[in-house]
């Protein structure tokens, strides 16, 4: 199953699709789904697993996540177009791809990504992390 949304406490500059897929397999889906285009991950962040972890630390009572991981990375071609077009488009790289199953909602995995502003060559930096989040949610 998947379905398209903008994430409704993110914002609208946030573009979500859901997945019932395993989140493991999600997870490798956006990997893969970076790697298949040429790019390479530059990190790859554990924020579910750290949020359980300091939960303790920060008086923290409720469980928020089942797991939550984000993947980093950047396109020297992609990301060129961009910042040649407006310089201030550095705010934006390198892009995040994000998952999420929360505790809430089990068996349902969130896929996203922070929209950049439409317009030019920052379409292309939406058309490429859309396609990326469809693909990992698909599980191709």
């Amino acid at each position: 199953l998947l379905v398209s949304t903008a994430a409704h406490a993110a914002g609208d500059d946030v573009m979500t699709v859901e997945s019932d897929s395993a989140f493991a397999d999600v997870a490798t889906g956006i990997e893969n789904a970076i790697v298949n285009r040429g790019f390479k991950v530059d990190y790859h962040g554990y924020i579910g697993d750290m949020l359980k972890r300091t939960a303790s630390d920060v008086d923290a009572e409720k469980a928020l996540y089942k797991d939550a991981e984000f993947f980093t990375f950047c396109s020297a071609v992609v990301s060129r177009k961009v910042m040649e077009a407006d310089v201030g488009d550095i705010a934006y790289c390198p892009y995040v791809v994000f998952a999420y199953e929360t505790v809430d909602k089990p068996g349902s995995v969130t896929v996203g990504f922070r929209k950049l502003p439409d317009g030019g060559a920052r379409d292309e930096v939406n058309a490429l992390l859309s396609g990326i989040i469809k693909d990992a949610a698909e599980g191709f």
